[in-house]
């Protein structure tokens, strides 16, 4: 008849199986345990259960009265007796087996809290975790969160990982990893898990926004993430049947963002921009904004051919040409607005069929050029009508000595090379009516067909335009919330970009720098993932709450993330270059400890569209392509 053991003798059982040795040495947060010679093997049994022995990358618990303080342990050392007899040991049993380890934080009332709050002392036991300890070191959840399983541990089967919606979602995220490390797919699997779990909440429907920039094409099809979305999908290779974003005026009157488009210097350029958007700005707040520049074309031409200096003249002429529409004859050949203009050297004066403009004025208006103004209509592209204002303050300017030409019309032609691309993807509106989302909460802008100036330039204006009217609702007291998802970031989150001016990149990077550091007290939060987190701006990454790290390899990159992320212990970081394709280290505010996860899959159909093409099923004759 076998002996039922009482609850002191399997207490005394399971420290004796559990504990592994005491700590001897305290040096702040870094610990080291001499372990006991009989727990050197890889496994323990327990209860008739393998057990796990203790590693380089455990977890375990040092026992100070009752108080059970975790750490992790981060190398393994041997020391070897100087007094030993061999006569009535093994040799093996003079290496003493040392663990370095790190404090974590300790359990308290069967909670795992994270810091340290009492440091151990020399003596104490320490004891590998049972499951029940385990399961409360990795519950990251509290209560009054919503819990969204998304992995399980990478180093200890079974352990599921999940994460607080209020921890992760309320916050920056950062996703980085090499091509083919599991990256996107990461992301893919946050926004699946989130809105299966809330996509039939009507107050999720209300309040939620989210907007991807997908600058490869991997998610906009029908299925990918959620079938409940609205795909806007920009392009810049064709003209006709685009999809188009819509922008009020006000969004783009910003002379910041001209001055960047048009690669303005600050002391000439600049300034000439703003006088011209201000000039803009008055025409059109007057009754009848076509009549009045109108007139104001009329009077450049009367100044124009009242010059005594040709050259000028000749040039300021060009300038109207531009501004104004092509006249044709009646065969249909373009004419020369000006072929009927001849200018007196001598007198230095234009002439109309032989009579001195300057001296008699009246006759200007009979002039091809002067009468063909009544021809001019605003044009439909935004930057068009900006730049026929452009041109017409040049010509006031240069007819006033207050701008020479050559100063400013760089300024104008790098503006005209933007002007057909934004055409192409931006509808400029009077009163902004139409809803961005679609009536979703879930909006994706697909710039795979966009060439880079548009790549960088809308990803800008639409979370600018985003930003700022959150704000607005966040001041008003309303209960939205705006998750902005940068796939690829470092195409437009870049610092060390050499395509573009110093002031485009500064003020790119200062918007988003901006949405980052003030964003969360409005509602708003960024996702970004890269392969490349060394080309980010540090101050990018730093501000991020919670990170997602797959396989890093390049040591610029392993560097950017040492240098900024403050959340990694030793064998964490160290694990970086050798992590398995799906597997990546959480750390941030929503998980209280680093843990390497597997991400759990997500169903077929949901996947993102980026995996990296079968070569030897495209290449070989033998192999059944549907097999495969």
């Amino acid at each position: 008849m076998s002996k039922k053991i009482g609850v002191t003798e399997q207490t005394l059982l399971k420290d004796s199986i559990f504990r592994i040795g005491k700590v001897f040495s305290v040096e702040g947060r870094v610990i080291k345990i001499s372990v006991d010679k009989q727990k050197n093997a890889s496994h323990l049994l327990y209860k008739g259960e393998l057990l796990k022995n203790v590693s380089v990358g455990s977890n375990l618990k040092i026992v100070k009265g009752f108080i059970a303080i975790i750490a992790k342990v981060e190398s393994e050392q041997i020391r070897e007796d100087q007094i030993f007899n061999v006569k009535y040991s093994k040799a093996e049993n003079k290496i003493h087996r040392i663990l370095v380890v790190k404090l974590l934080g300790y359990i308290e009332n069967n909670k795992f809290i994270g810091g340290i709050n009492e440091l151990p002392l020399i003596d104490n036991e320490c004891h590998l975790l049972d499951k029940e300890e385990a399961q409360s070191i990795h519950n990251f959840v509290p209560e009054e969160d919503v819990p969204l399983e998304l992995g399980t541990l990478a180093l200890e089967t079974g352990q599921t990982i999940s994460l607080g919606v209020n921890a992760l979602f309320a916050s920056h995220i950062g996703i980085f990893g090499n091509t083919g490390s599991g990256k996107s797919y990461t992301l893919a699997k946050l926004y699946r898990t989130l809105f299966k779990r809330f996509e039939n909440e009507k107050k999720f429907r209300e309040n939620a926004k989210f907007l991807l920039f997908d600058f490869n094409g991997e998610y906009n099809d029908d299925n990918a993430i959620v079938e409940a979305k609205h795909v806007i999908n920009l392009s810049t290779k064709t003209q006709e049947g685009n999809e188009k974003l819509e922008f009020s005026e006000a969004d783009l009157l910003d002379v910041e963002l001209f001055s960047i488009m048009a690669s303005a210097t600050e002391k000439t350029q600049r300034p000439f921009l703003a006088r011209t958007l201000n000039f803009y700005k008055t025409v059109s707040s007057s009754d009848d904004a076509l009549r009045f520049f109108k007139n104001m074309l009329r009077k450049r031409v009367v100044d124009i051919l009242k010059m005594s200096d040709k050259v000028r003249a000749l040039l300021l002429l060009d300038y109207l040409k531009e501004i104004l529409p092509k006249s044709y004859d009646d065969n249909g050949i373009e004419r020369d607005l000006t072929e009927d203009l001849e200018f007196h050297n001598k007198s230095a004066e234009f002439m109309l069929d032989g009579v001195f403009l300057r001296s008699t004025p009246n006759e200007i208006e009979n002039t091809i050029i002067h009468r063909h103004v009544d021809s001019y209509e605003f044009t439909d592209n935004f930057i068009s009508k900006i730049i026929d204002f452009l041109y017409l303050q040049l010509i006031y300017d240069v007819i006033s000595s207050r701008a020479q030409n050559e100063h400013i019309a760089p300024a104008i032609n790098k503006l005209r090379s933007f002007q057909k691309d934004i055409g192409k993807v931006i509808r400029v509106v009077k009163d902004e009516s139409s809803d961005f989302w679609n009536d979703n909460y879930f909006t994706i802008i697909n710039l795979n067909n966009a060439n880079l100036n548009i790549k960088k330039l809308v990803p800008l204006l639409v979370s600018y335009k985003l930003y700022s009217e959150h704000k607005k609702k966040k001041i008003n007291q309303t209960n939205s919330s705006l998750n902005i998802i940068i796939d690829e970031a470092h195409n437009i989150l870049s610092y060390a970009s050499q395509r573009e001016s110093e002031t485009w990149k500064d003020y790119r990077l200062e918007t988003f720098e901006e949405i980052i550091k003030e964003g969360r007290k409005f509602g708003v939060f960024l996702t970004i993932a890269s392969q490349r987190p060394s080309d980010i701006s540090s101050t990018i990454i730093s501000q991020l709450h919670n990170y997602f790290l797959h396989r890093l390899i390049n040591s610029k990159d392993i560097n950017a993330i040492e240098k900024t992320v403050s959340y990694l212990d030793k064998v964490s970081f160290e694990a970086l270059p050798v992590l398995a394709t799906g597997t990546c280290v959480v750390a941030g505010l929503a998980a209280q400890i680093p843990v390497i996860i597997k991400v759990n899959s997500i169903e077929k159909k949901y996947e993102p569209n980026n995996k990296t093409i079968d070569l030897v099923s495209k290449w070989s004759d033998n192999i059944d392509n549907n097999e495969k």
